[in-house]
């Protein structure tokens, strides 16, 4: 029986043009009546993912920044920060690249530098609403969560090998898109965030349904044993779930859901 059901955000719950699905309350209320814990795992921060729920009367659980902070049933954790020495070397690592950005996130919000480009500012602020221009990153006093890396033309060609090669072996390295990537505390993933969730909880991983759709899904799929990957999904997200269900536009997660609930609650759809 599931009693835990987990869903990426970007190219999974949401569409192409970043919305939730039509039937989502109403799936979500089916949920509820059938007592399963919605949880949420995102690249994105905190404060964007409750922005984005604010609508419904909920008990959704967020993992946020990959694994980096956790709400659950009014308490909160987070994971584990970086040292702000840590911190300095990998941002000097990716000034040193052109046509790279950087967003440092912290606990109490996002961090970016006033020399950014506008098409930046307005790519980022759609995972970090809560976000403050500094003239420097160096100087920001907060507990880090991450270090986010934007390129928009070479981030698997020249960003990803760079950051493997100077901090493969210290932290952990995720790409969460095309064009993102993060640099963590190692051990710090969803699905480390995943099981803290379902050993409070007392819920198995035969007992726990993940939905994903690209890489930095990976450890959160391996973590459950009903592992979804979407449509869309990176090659190596559809080679480690056990199942498959449509793409993020053709309402996928939402389709999967309502297979499982009518499985345990024949009738309804």
């Amino acid at each position: 029986m599931i009693k835990m059901i987990v869903s990426d955000m970007d190219g999974t719950l949401l569409n192409s043009d970043k919305q939730l699905p039509h039937d989502f309350a109403e799936v979500y209320r089916m949920m509820q009546a059938a007592g399963i814990q919605f949880v949420v795992a995102s690249g994105r921060q905190y404060y964007t993912l409750v922005n984005e729920f604010k609508h419904l009367n909920h008990n959704i659980s967020f993992i946020a920044e990959n694994g980096g902070f956790i709400n659950w049933q009014q308490q909160s954790k987070l994971t584990k920060a970086l040292k702000a020495s840590d911190a300095r070397d990998i941002i000097q690592t990716f000034r040193s690249l052109p046509g790279v950005n950087i967003v440092l996130c912290g606990k109490g919000g996002a961090y970016v530098e006033n020399t950014e480009s506008k098409a930046f500012i307005d790519e980022m602020s759609k995972y970090y609403v809560k976000h403050t221009v500094v003239d420097d990153l160096l100087s920001v006093d907060d507990d880090i969560l991450k270090i986010a890396v934007n390129d928009f033309h070479n981030l698997e060609e020249t960003v990803y090998p760079l950051a493997m090669e100077k901090h493969g072996d210290d932290y952990q390295i995720s790409a969460s898109s095309p064009i993102w990537l993060d640099v963590m505390p190692k051990g710090v993933n969803k699905g480390k965030a995943i099981r803290l969730l379902q050993d409070e909880m007392g819920i198995r991983p035969e007992e726990t349904m993940a939905f994903g759709d690209y890489l930095n899904d990976l450890e959160m799929l391996q973590t459950v044993h009903h592992s979804y990957a979407m449509a869309n999904a990176h090659p190596l997200i559809k080679e480690t779930a056990r199942f498959a269900t449509d793409s993020n536009d053709n309402n996928g997660v939402m389709k999967a859901i309502r297979r499982q609930l009518a499985e345990v609650e024949p009738g309804k759809e």
